[in-house]
């Protein structure tokens, strides 16, 4: 099969698309037909080996596994023992951070996938599981968020960005949303109450008081959480430099600060295929690629400036 490899650390310049082995089927796990992928800032920190501490999981000095990718969606090829929720034929969507997802054909735990919607394409499905997730969890699982309640989410036009405004919307919330000016009117269509452009207002002077602070962008100090929030979610950081004195701080605040990796599970998966079904989610789209051009889409996300995902697909 097909499938875009690496065999060291770098930049997207390293990848390559070469004929590998097809993965085999293991227990407690389904074998996809990969139709589509979309590209998530994970890819390439985990690419370049950066930040350092996560070579401890993916190889220290290489990388241990050979194909990239997280974000799947496609057709269920072959059923693992002690499955029983897919049969061959499905057509599921999921995600593994472990990779292996940027491929013809992944083999993936059962329990980090989902049943599409009927009748929503591909690429859509493909697009929402990292992204999702996090937003999904970084509100609910994490932040507690309930209904009436005010929130205030930095960085609301990327990929995380663009669900989190959708999701807060969808559970009934009061959503401030902040973006760079050009974006605004973006983030204005998924719902958001306020918008706040950074390139015009200092969002580190900004006087307002929320429930639920939720920072996909990652460059919001201890002293804006406790400024602003009740309590609050880091989803991304900038830079060690900034998230290191950022969680010392927190060691000694009771402020309640959670920062936190999102976990893919089938009931999370479910609920965001459900709000996508019943239009409360939107999937943004802003660029799409073919299985081909993997490296080019690892370049352009990697700029942090995309709006919505980007996608690329396998037909």
């Amino acid at each position: 099969m097909k499938a875009i490899t690496k065999t060291k650390y770098g930049g997207p310049e390293i990848l390559q698309l070469e004929e590998v082995e097809k993965p085999s089927l293991k227990d407690d796990h389904i074998l996809v037909k990969v139709a589509a992928n979309s590209a998530n800032p994970a890819d390439w920190h985990i690419l370049r080996g950066k930040p350092f501490f996560a070579r401890f999981s993916f190889g220290l000095f290489k990388p241990k596994d050979k194909i990239l990718g997280a974000d799947f969606a496609g057709i269920v090829e072959e059923v693992g023992n002690n499955v029983a929720q897919f049969k061959i034929g499905d057509r599921v969507f999921g995600e593994t951070l472990k990779g292996g997802a940027f491929a013809e054909y992944t083999c993936v735990p059962a329990n980090v996938c989902a049943i599409m919607p009927e009748e929503i394409d591909f690429p859509i499905m493909a697009s929402v599981p990292v992204a999702g997730i996090t937003a999904l969890q970084a509100l609910i699982t994490h932040g507690q968020l309930k209904e009436g309640e005010s929130v205030f989410i930095n960085g609301s036009s990327g990929g995380v960005g663009h669900f989190a405004v959708q999701i807060a919307k969808a559970y009934g919330a009061h959503v401030t949303a902040v973006c760079s000016s050009k974006n605004s009117g973006f983030v204005k269509t998924l719902g958001a109450d306020q918008v706040i452009a950074y390139d015009q207002e200092n969002i580190h002077q900004h006087k307002g008081k929320y429930n639920l602070i939720i920072d996909t962008h990652g460059n919001l100090s201890h002293k804006d959480y406790k400024r602003m929030g009740q309590r609050g979610v880091m989803v991304g950081f900038t830079t060690m430099g900034h998230m290191i004195p950022l969680l010392l701080k927190q060691v000694f605040s009771k402020f309640p600060l959670v920062q936190f990796t999102a976990e893919a599970n089938t009931k999370d998966l479910e609920t965001l295929a459900s709000l996508i079904q019943n239009g409360k989610i939107k999937v943004h789209i802003e660029k799409t690629y073919s299985y081909k051009e993997i490296p080019k889409a690892i370049s352009y996300i990697e700029a942090m400036r995309t709006k919505g995902k980007v996608a690329m697909v396998w037909t």
